[in-house]
């Protein structure tokens, strides 16, 4: 171990122990909450929490060390490219609100390393960002917003953000709860921030549980097991007891874990409540179902019982994010990366609701292009999301999930009609496709549209809106939705993007920190203080 590791594994040991420990005799103490409490503090105290309390910390973070990543897994992208609404008038996709991605390239960024394009999924680093859009007022549980402006990389083209807002429900309103916890705890996980980092956020979750609500903990490493039968919520002690005794050692029976989580969450199944097992990991499975394709296919059976998964991924690497992004599509779930205690609370107490509770299920989202004046459009990230335009209105088709008070955010960037570009190909003009309608409609640019069904039923309701082309100068546009472009130009600059034209990073930063808006909970000024440490890292 060279002293970079040696330096690091102890900056992040030292407060680790402090969470984990409570007394010298290993038994729980009647005052247990205070304890959780001063853990949760010690916590984030530590370089996994946030910045790095000392001089020699920081300066820790600067040494480029690539080799901790080197058995991490990630899947390539290949951008969108720009379409002729012409020949591909729909966009069509399902809606993703996972944020995993940016408190990923948060881990790489403070440790002082670029991240692996495969990392940088941009969409899921603008949704991780809330942009204050109005609630639902009708029957739908989902409210769509919109706003069109010039684009802050190119002033040529205009830049849209559409954004899916779901109703909240009060914490007290919701339906009671059957949660299984299915926990990593082979060889893999034994590092400060794996395992203790997942019982200090299973800690949290678990402060936030009622009454009627019911946890389970289920663990694997070489073989699966129950640590704590169905218990209710209301006995939280009982259940921050089991946390506590999890220990890390073998190798990594994930498919089992899997198949006996499912097995009691059915047994407990709530016919009114909410059915989820959430599984902790670093997604390195290695004995038993394994295969990303084994566990796909074992996950899409079970969601058929109206369970549905949440995954956390945790750790440094061996952290498999594309096998964790792929189980939590199939599972009719999201994927969330937490990389200190911080990202848990955020996930688990302020976005609860959120988190666990779908409010509508299957949802899509297509727009439609007017060709009178949009001469090509790229919808910005969302490249696992896409779906055939005929998949629409298809209700046996899979989609994504919203949560309670949950947003979806996406971003199309548009080349108006007449603007010269480099982007699309000129093509043969079609005999039997022209139509009139473009023109008729000319004050239209695009209509949006959004598909969903109620968690309970299985068919699908669909509302829509018209955008016109009356587009604002990008700076008298919202706070919210320059922020939002600043993160996208931030994304494209991570991947070396070809689409990223005049974007900057001094750009990026100007946005920002124009748009930073109240920020009472300190999100946009961590994301300022990001992008002001990337720069001197991509020279490097």
């Amino acid at each position: 171990m060279n002293i970079y590791h040696q330096l690091r594994a102890a900056r992040v040991l030292i407060p680790v122990l402090c969470l984990v420990a409570y007394g010298c005799n290993n038994k729980p103490s009647s005052t247990s909450n205070t304890q959780y409490k001063t853990r949760e503090d010690a916590l984030l105290q530590s370089p996994v929490a946030g910045e790095p309390a000392t001089d020699e910390a920081k300066a820790l973070t600067l040494v480029k060390d690539e080799e901790l990543f080197d058995g991490e897994g990630y899947a390539s992208i290949e951008e969108n490219s720009f379409l002729s609404p012409r020949q591909e008038p729909l966009s069509t996709f399902a809606a993703d609100v996972d944020r995993a991605s940016y408190s990923n390239v948060r881990r790489f960024l403070e440790s002082g390393n670029m991240p692996p394009a495969g990392a940088v999924r941009i969409e899921e680093l603008v949704n991780y960002f809330d942009y204050n859009y109005p609630e639902p007022t009708g029957e739908h549980p989902v409210a769509i917003h919109t706003e069109l402006a010039d684009c802050p990389w190119n002033a040529s083209h205009r830049l849209l953000k559409v954004g899916i807002q779901g109703r909240r429900i009060p914490t007290t309103d919701l339906p009671p709860s059957n949660l299984v916890f299915l926990v990593d705890v082979s060889g893999s996980m034994d590092e400060p921030n794996k395992l203790p980092l997942v019982q200090a956020s299973l800690h949290l979750l678990t402060d936030q549980l009622r009454v009627a609500d019911r946890v389970a903990i289920v663990t694997y490493a070489g073989n699966a097991g129950v640590v704590l039968p169905a218990t209710s919520g209301d006995n939280k002690q009982q259940i921050h007891n089991a946390i506590d005794r999890l220990n890390a050692g073998g190798s990594t029976a994930g498919g089992e874990g899997i198949e006996l989580a499912y097995k009691i969450a059915r047994q407990q199944f709530m016919k009114e409540g909410n059915n989820r097992v959430i599984i902790a990991t670093d997604g390195d499975f290695n004995v038993g179902v394994s295969s990303e394709d084994e566990l796909v296919r074992l996950i899409e059976h079970e969601r058929k019982s109206g369970v549905y998964l949440s995954v956390l991924g945790f750790g440094t690497g061996n952290y498999q994010d594309s096998k964790m992004q792929e189980l939590a599509d199939k599972g009719n779930g999201n994927h969330a990366y937490i990389d200190q205690l911080s990202e848990a609370r955020k996930l688990l107490v302020s976005e609860f609701a959120g988190t666990l509770f779908t409010i509508a299920k299957d949802v899509k989202i297509q727009v439609e292009f007017n060709p009178a004046g949009v001469q090509g459009y790229r919808l910005i990230g969302y490249e696992n999301r896409k779906m055939a335009a005929s998949d629409f209105r298809n209700d046996e088709k899979d989609a994504g999930e919203i949560g309670s008070g949950h947003t979806v955010t996406a971003l199309y960037e548009i080349i108006p009609v007449g603007v010269k570009n480099d982007f699309l190909k000129s093509s043969d003009s079609l005999r039997y496709q022209q139509s009139n309608n473009g023109v008729r409609y000319a004050g239209e640019l695009l209509t949006v549209k959004v598909r969903y069904k109620n968690p309970s039923e299985e068919k699908a309701k669909e509302l829509g809106r018209v955008v016109y082309n009356d587009p604002l100068n990008w700076r008298q546009s919202s706070d919210h939705f320059r922020f939002a472009a600043a993160v996208a130009e931030f994304g494209l600059l991570l991947r070396e993007s070809p689409y990223r034209q005049q974007a900057n990073w001094q750009q990026v930063l100007s946005l920002a920190r124009g748009a930073k808006g109240a920020d009472p909970e300190g999100f946009r000024g961590g994301f300022i203080s990001l992008v002001e440490a990337v720069p001197a890292l991509s020279k490097r």
